[in-house]
């Protein structure tokens, strides 16, 4: 098999899930036979304190298509699943969790989407869970948040089984706990063709969930992040120069009127009390300070920006023609 033939990588990250391993090498394979794949696995080891890493190496062993990467501590699932894209070789990218939860049955449908249908990404959709209430309220809060913010119209964007054309990973970079964003990141980067497909959601078998509410909250932030960045990370001065402006426009105009109002009162010979008795003088005054250090900052990010794009210029082609 060589690698201008490799149809399917699968890219397991996985941590501390050694029981799991076997059962789930030996049923992936069993699908890549029985519907004639070329296909290799990744399993990418996030620092793992049990047998993993030896489980691993003895299927490498036995399965010249089954690959390993081990990292020297826990990195998380986003470095997993970044360091999974990298090294894939296949024309279609498959992700799944390594506990057994996610059916490799669904691994033949997922590439008939995208090589058929011609996705450049199919996102699974547990519609039906056997995770307590304690996980499954705050995952449809999640979803629902991510919908609004990201316009991808997706159900489950915590679902690890997910299926990518190779330009898709190749050109993208995640980091944090980005790995759930995927499909934003895809679609603002110019791949905007997603499926969604309803796949099983199985009991855990083996071992212990690793799931706690602070990623919900770390990832809420990635979410702002990326947000930002996809709007914002090319043109720094359309919003700090925009807020900038603003306020330092407001801040000149209440002291414009604060002073024209004291020269009123001089010359009507009016009472009148210093300009700077006036708490409205200090709300100018603030505003004028912080308007010009949101511009100057637009001014530097934008400095910043041209002169990283002009080194790297890292914009997508999708084709070329001619020499």
């Amino acid at each position: 098999m060589t690698n201008s033939a490799l149809q399917i990588s699968v890219v397991i990250p996985l941590f501390n899930e050694d029981e799991s391993l076997p059962e789930l090498s030996e049923w992936i394979v069993r699908v890549m036979n029985d519907h004639d794949f070329s296909y290799e696995i990744l399993f990418i080891d996030d620092g793992s304190r049990d047998n993993s890493w030896n489980v691993i190496s003895g299927l490498s062993l036995e399965n010249p298509y089954i690959r390993g990467f081990r990292f020297v501590r826990n990195y998380g699932k986003t470095a997993a699943l970044q360091t999974g894209f990298q090294a894939a070789r296949g024309e279609v990218i498959i992700t799944m969790d390594a506990d057994m939860q996610d059916s490799p049955d669904e691994i033949p449908e997922l590439y008939k989407m995208i090589r058929e249908d011609q996705f450049d990404l199919v996102s699974g959709w547990k519609k039906k869970r056997y995770d307590p209430v304690t996980k499954t309220i705050p995952t449809k809060i999640f979803n629902s948040a991510t919908r609004s913010i990201s316009g991808v119209a997706l159900h489950d964007f915590n679902c690890g089984l997910k299926a990518y054309r190779k330009e898709v990973v190749k050109n993208i970079t995640i980091y944090g706990e980005m790995h759930r964003y995927i499909p934003v990141i895809a679609k603002w980067n110019g791949f905007a063709r997603i499926g969604e497909k309803v796949v099983q959601h199985r009991p855990r078998k083996y071992g212990y969930t690793k799931f706690g509410l602070e990623r919900f909250i770390f990832g809420f932030l990635d979410l702002l992040s990326i947000a930002f960045v996809n709007k914002f990370g090319r043109r720094p001065m359309h919003l700090f120069g925009s807020l900038g402006t603003l306020m330092f426009f407001l801040g000149s105009v209440i002291a414009f009127w604060l002073l024209g109002k004291k020269i009123y009162n001089i010359y009507n010979l009016q009472p009148y009390r210093n300009v700077t008795e006036n708490p409205l003088f200090f709300l100018a005054l603030v505003a004028i300070m912080v308007g010009s250090q949101l511009f100057l900052a637009g001014f530097l990010g934008e400095l910043l920006v041209k002169q990283s794009v002009s080194k790297t210029g890292d914009y997508n082609v999708s084709d070329q023609v001619g020499g």
